[in-house]
C-alpha cells in the first residue's frame, strides 16, 4: 500500500490481499499511527531489585511473571511505552505483550516448533487492541484472540503463561526480592508521564469496535477468563461482596476466583486438578502470596503453585485471563458472561 509519497507501507494490509488471508476482518484492521516498530519492544531487558526502585508509586501497576523462584515484575510504566518485551528466564522464552488501549497483558512462550521467535509491535489495531508479529514469520497475532490471524502461522496458538497484574505495594510486600524491569531500556523515553493523556479516565475511545456492552463502564478493569471463542468476566466489587472468593461455572469447567479490591489483585483457576481431583477452596489466613487453602491442607499462592501441603510444589491448572478495560472484551467475545 502506498503512502502517497512514493513509499510502500508495510503497516496496514494490502490492497491485494484477500480477506481470506486474515481470520478478522481486514477492514477492520486499523493503522495505530506509529507503523511498524514504531513503538519499539524491548529485547535486551535489564533488571533491578526492589530496593533499587524509586519510579514507581504504590498504585502503579505492574504485571508479574514467576519461574520458580526466579519472579520479575514488569512494571505498566514501562510497556505503556513499549508493549512487548522479549525476556528468557531460567526455563521459558517469555513475550510480555501488553495493550496500553485495553489495558490487556499477557505472557505468550516464543517456540514454535524447535525455534525461537522475538515479538514486536506491527503498528496495526484490531478493536483498539495490539497486534504483535512475530520476527521469524512476519505473521500477524491477535493479543485479545490468543493467535495469529495473517500469516504463516495464521490459526496458530501460542503457550500461554497467565501474568498477575497487581499494584507495586502489593507486589513488592508479596516479593521483596523480586526482580523489576529498569528504566534502563535502551530508549529515551519520559516513562515518568502516561503517553496517552487522559486515556485511562475519560469515557472515550482512541479507535472503533466492533461490539459494545452497556452492562459495565468501558474502562472499569475487570478480570476476563477466555475459553476459545468464549469468555466470563468478573468485576472486583463483585469479589469483595463475596468474601474474596466467587465460585462459578464457565464452559465444562468450574473456576475459583480470587484476590481483593484493595490488594488491586484478582485471579482464578479452575478447581480441578490435572489428576481429576476437584477441589475445595477457601481463603487463606496467611498473608498474600498465599491466596487458597483446600480441604486436603495445601496452601497456593497467586500463580496458583502449593507453596504448603502435601501437593507442595504442584500447581493448579491454568485457564487463560487478563485483566483489562470491560470495553475490550466485550468488543472480541460479544457473548461475553458477566
Amino acid at each position: 500500500m502506498d503512502d502517497g509519497m512514493g513509499n510502500n507501507n508495510p503497516g496496514m494490509p494490502g490492497e491485494e490481499e484477500t480477506s481470506a488471508e486474515w481470520l478478522i476482518p481486514k477492514n477492520e484492521v486499523r493503522d495505530g499511527g506509529p507503523g511498524k516498530d514504531g513503538i519499539p519492544a524491548i529485547d535486551n531487558p535489564k533488571f533491578i531489585i526492589v530496593n533499587e526502585v524509586s519510579f514507581l508509586n504504590d498504585d502503579d501497576l505492574v504485571l508479574g511473571f514467576a519461574d520458580g523462584s526466579d519472579v520479575r515484575a514488569y512494571p505498566h510504566k514501562i510497556l505503556d511505552w513499549h508493549e512487548i518485551i522479549n525476556d528468557d528466564t531460567p526455563n521459558h522464552s517469555l513475550a510480555v505483550i501488553y495493550c496500553p488501549l485495553t489495558g490487556t497483558g499477557i505472557g505468550w512462550d516464543r517456540m514454535f516448533g524447535n525455534k525461537k521467535t522475538t515479538f514486536g509491535v506491527s503498528g496495526l489495531l484490531y478493536n483498539s487492541n495490539i497486534i504483535p508479529y512475530d520476527r521469524a514469520t512476519d505473521s500477524n497475532w491477535s493479543q485479545l484472540l490468543l493467535k495469529s490471524v495473517n500469516g504463516d502461522l495464521k490459526g496458530t496458538q501460542p503457550i500461554i503463561y497467565n501474568l498477575v497484574e497487581t499494584s507495586w505495594k502489593t507486589w513488592k510486600t508479596m516479593y521483596p526480592n523480586s526482580k523489576v524491569h529498569s528504566l534502563n531500556t535502551g530508549y529515551t523515553r519520559n516513562y515518568g508521564n502516561y503517553p496517552y493523556g487522559s486515556y485511562k479516565t475519560n469515557g472515550t475511545l482512541l479507535f472503533p469496535v466492533s461490539n459494545s456492552d452497556s452492562r459495565v463502564s468501558l474502562k472499569e478493569r475487570v478480570l476476563a477468563v477466555i475459553d476459545n471463542d468464549k469468555a466470563k468476566a468478573f468485576r472486583f466489587n463483585q469479589l469483595d461482596a463475596n468474601g474474596n472468593l466467587i465460585f462459578a461455572g464457565f464452559n465444562d469447567k468450574n473456576l475459583v476466583v480470587a484476590g481483593s479490591k484493595s490488594a488491586n489483585l484478582m485471579v482464578a483457576f479452575n478447581t480441578k486438578l490435572a489428576d481429576g481431583t476437584v477441589l475445595e477452596f477457601q481463603t487463606t489466613n496467611s498473608p498474600l502470596p498465599a491466596l487458597l487453602s483446600d480441604n486436603e491442607g495445601n496452601t497456593w499462592d497467586v500463580f496458583g503453585r502449593a507453596i504448603s501441603g502435601p501437593r507442595e510444589g504442584q500447581k493448579l491448572l491454568p485457564v487463560p485471563q487478563m485483566i483489562g478495560y470491560w470495553f475490550s472484551f466485550a468488543a472480541f467475545y460479544p457473548d461475553i458472561e458477566l
